[in-house]
């Protein structure tokens, strides 16, 4: 049975009476040519390999970077029996995500990621909604955790710094070396955004290298640090049933729900998942290598995250949980205490400063491609001005400037809460996941049909996987809109997640009435023939 499928009416509108369906991609298809067959002109070089696209995968993720700006969270929430088997339990949910979303992407390998794959396996009657409200959360995801990157790593660079104190106060507390106000933790976060923006622009054709080279200064400084602080152990070893075992929230909230509000650590790291279809457009082979690297990366993830965080767990001050809290940043207090020097905590912390920068310029390029290809589709205002490419630098620059400037502009709630990182961290976690789990719960009601002939196929477990993926992106929106602590007596303590999320999704609804459901047709499908 052949399908012809014309994108427009004759009015400039879609066609909503015909059901859309990938042509086949064969192993000798070029990637180019496939694209145009989806309806896109090919902008972008296809320089990435497999193994490159694997590499900024697990770049985005950045373990054990990633892992060490939000370990405050599960501190609070139980201890390390929620550092240790929280990131075990995220990582199992995260697969079926990465599994999920892989074989989706297989079918449809295109920049626009979720929000086209959204569009092309709904039914007629409510593709352009639901490729609409999932593009503006994949793109509301992308900038917000970047923008939580960046911020988490001006917090970090504080706390790394601090290692170094200047002397006593009248209550035996040291003197930090920088206080980390408001205005300094901006600032530094104003310089490392531009910092990244910078290379991620002037830089585009280093960054498969970059990433390259990031993967084996991961394992390499996690090595090191997880050798270091084992021999050297200043205040001793926890034993195995403390680290596996002990649990002592101090969240205020009951044991179960403290726990999972700890979760906000993995879940933030592992939110970076399904960035990478954005880089569809310059690979070499995207119909397999993304889905590939997507699911290899979780593992790699998982495996370096334990290695990181057992051994910390182990070294980790047992009688001073509440001052490891305090001190906002228990990674830098946690080494320090265990090789008992700040010139050797400093130096075993570089390697996570540099990771810290590495995963900044590898969510900036990958949030540029998304609000670029977004803006592509007409879905953003302004998007003229969004869509060019700076053939010289074979980079869409404005969009990296629109993303850039909200990112600023964003930062500045700061200024009015002390826990800004945990709204920027959390409505990140909660845009993307809702974005990945819509293209998952689209394709699993309509019966899967649409990846029958999928490239990356899941078979049987199909079905499980897209369940938990589904689960877990219903779970994640209140999830990480409540605060750490409970009950909130002060504005510092609000989780501002939920008026961010709030805000964005109004933006987007106020734009659709005034020009979306007018004139937005969504994703240009060009005609073609698919075989069932």
């Amino acid at each position: 049975m052949a399908i012809g499928v014309d994108s427009s009416n004759g009015s400039g509108k879609m066609d909503l009476k015909t059901d859309y369906a990938a042509p086949r991609m064969s192993a000798d298809d070029n990637a180019d040519h496939f694209l145009e067959s989806l309806g896109y002109k090919p902008e972008l070089s296809r320089n990435r390999s497999t193994a490159q696209v694997a590499f900024m995968s697990f770049v985005l993720a950045s373990i054990p970077y990633g892992l060490a700006t939000t370990l405050i969270y599960p501190m609070i929430g139980g201890g390390s029996v929620v550092v240790i088997w929280g990131w075990v339990l995220v990582s199992l949910i995260i697969v079926c995500v990465a599994a999920s979303l892989g074989e989706i992407t297989s079918v449809y390998p295109t920049a626009g990621g979720v929000y086209y794959q959204a569009f092309m396996l709904s039914p007629p009657s409510w593709r352009r909604i639901a490729s609409w409200v999932c593009g503006w959360l994949y793109v509301v995801g992308n900038i917000t955790i970047t923008l939580a990157v960046n911020f988490g790593t001006a917090l970090f660079f504080i706390g790394c710094i601090n290692v170094f104190d200047k002397g006593l106060d009248a209550d035996g507390n040291p003197i930090p070396m920088i206080e980390g106000n408001s205005w300094q933790q901006f600032l530094i976060f104003l310089a490392i955004t531009i910092l990244c923006n910078l290379i991620s622009s002037l830089g585009n054709k280093w960054l498969p290298w970059i990433d390259t080279a990031a993967i084996f200064w991961t394992f390499a400084g996690v090595i090191a640090i997880t050798i270091t602080i084992l021999v050297i152990a200043k205040n001793g070893r926890n034993s195995g049933a403390y680290v596996f075992g002990n649990f002592e929230t101090s969240s205020g909230w009951p044991k179960g729900w403290s726990f999972m509000v700890g979760l906000l650590h993995a879940g933030y790291a592992t939110s970076s998942t399904g960035m990478i279809i954005s880089m569809c457009e310059e690979v070499q082979e995207p119909a397999t290598q993304v889905p590939k690297a997507m699911v290899a990366t979780i593992f790699i993830n998982t495996f370096a995250g334990l290695l990181f965080l057992v051994p910390l767990m182990f070294v980790m001050p047992a009688g001073e949980i509440a001052a490891i809290i305090a001190s906002g940043q228990p990674v830098p207090y946690i080494i320090k205490s265990a090789v008992g020097s700040p010139g050797g905590a400093i130096g075993l912390l570089i390697p996570l400063m540099v990771l810290a920068i590495i995963c900044g310029i590898g969510c900036t390029t990958a949030a540029s491609r998304c609000v670029w290809a977004f803006a592509r589709d007409g879905a953003i205002p302004g998007s003229k001005w969004w869509v060019t490419v700076n053939k010289k630098l074979d980079v869409p620059v404005n969009a990296m400037m629109l993303s850039m400037v909200v990112q600023i502009l964003l930062g500045l709630i700061n200024f009015g809460s002390a826990v800004a990182f945990n709204a920027f961290s959390g409505v990140g976690v909660i845009c993307l996941t809702a974005s990945y789990g819509t293209p998952i719960a689209i394709n699993m009601l309509t019966g899967r049909r649409h990846v029958a002939d999928a490239a990356f196929r899941l078979g049987k477990f199909g079905y499980f996987a897209n369940f938990v993926a589904v689960a877990w992106s219903l779970l994640a929106l209140p999830l990480f809109c409540m605060p750490t602590n409970y009950p909130v007596t002060k504005v510092e303590n609000v989780n501002f997640a939920s008026v961010v999320f709030a805000a964005a999704m109004s933006i987007s609804a106020l734009w659709y009435i005034v020009w979306g459901h007018r004139n937005y047709a969504g994703p240009p499908v060009q005609e073609h023939q698919h075989t069932l």
